[in-house]
């Protein structure tokens, strides 16, 4: 990796304290980007070699937004030499289709709880599902949980995010029945969901057991189906007259923007809604 690369991540790293994965982030965007002096041409051919490799424009805007970072930065160093165009260009974001979220639907939630796990495997998937529905945590927070972290009196459980932030999330008291067994299960652990050995869980584990387990309960494996539990947490949240500030704080986002991109609702919430300020139906 270039020099400038390496110090840029360097300063990201220990003085803007940012998470191992976040400086993954940022070296995987820069080999899109190449150069470390990028020029209008070469902003332009990073944008075109990402579109012609097929990668959506949510994932484009997700390269975008760390090179705009490693500009900023280059631009506000004085001890590093760059183009006028790092100093004068961002690289502008795409249009993304807005797009509503698959989601898991109340009759699936409840076919997760019904279910009977046979074995202290099948025990944790089912608690693990049901914390990211009833919480809308991200997969690596909840795999991250630490019993310590898990205040079955209050209802509360400590999850750290994006950015390194701390935040407390409320659970309702139908989760914590299952946290409650599940903790008495798997006495002596330090991890809530841990492997046999005592490791953290893998991501790729937890999707391919999920999907089997929506095959076997005749559930329909939406996009994105780890994710759709955030986004089912968030909608139906929204549904039942929740603030969006409040789910802002919820689900940990930086900004309401990104919050708001959950709250697309789906057709049956429109014409819900419709019926009821519609003037015709007044007048009738």
């Amino acid at each position: 990796m270039d020099a400038k690369f390496e110090q840029f991540c360097k300063e990201r790293q220990y003085l803007a304290n940012v998470s191992p994965r976040t400086i993954e982030w940022y070296k995987e965007s820069l080999k899109w980007l190449g150069t470390p002096d990028p020029t209008e041409d070469d902003l332009k051919a990073f944008v075109m070699r990402m579109r012609q490799k097929g990668l959506k424009a949510t994932s484009c805007n997700n390269r975008i937004r760390a090179i705009n970072a490693y500009l900023h930065w280059a631009s506000g160093n004085s001890n590093i030499k760059c183009s006028p165009m790092c100093k004068h260009h961002r690289v502008s974001k795409l249009k993304e289709p807005q797009c509503v979220l698959p989601t898991f639907s109340q009759d699936d939630i409840k076919k997760f709880m019904n279910w009977k796990p046979k074995t202290k495997s099948r025990q944790r998937l089912q608690t693990l599902v049901l914390l990211l529905a009833d919480t809308g945590v991200r997969l690596n927070e909840a795999l991250d949980l630490k019993w310590d972290n898990v205040d079955l009196d209050n209802l509360l459980i400590t999850v750290r995010g994006k950015g390194d932030k701390e935040r407390k999330v409320p659970f309702s008291f139908e989760l914590r029945r299952f946290l409650f067994k599940w903790k008495q299960k798997s006495e002596g652990s330090f991890l809530a969901f841990q492997t046999r050995t005592g490791n953290k869980l893998g991501k790729r584990v937890v999707l391919r057991d999920v999907k089997n387990l929506c095959t076997n309960l005749k559930i329909k494996i939406p996009a994105r189906t780890i994710h759709a539990f955030r986004h089912s947490f968030a909608l139906n949240y929204l549904r039942s007259g929740g603030s969006v500030f409040h789910l802002q704080r919820a689900l940990g986002h930086s900004s309401l923007e990104m919050t708001r991109r959950y709250s697309n609702l789906q057709t049956s919430d429109l014409q819900a809604v419709h019926q009821r300020v519609s003037m015709l139906a007044a007048a009738h």
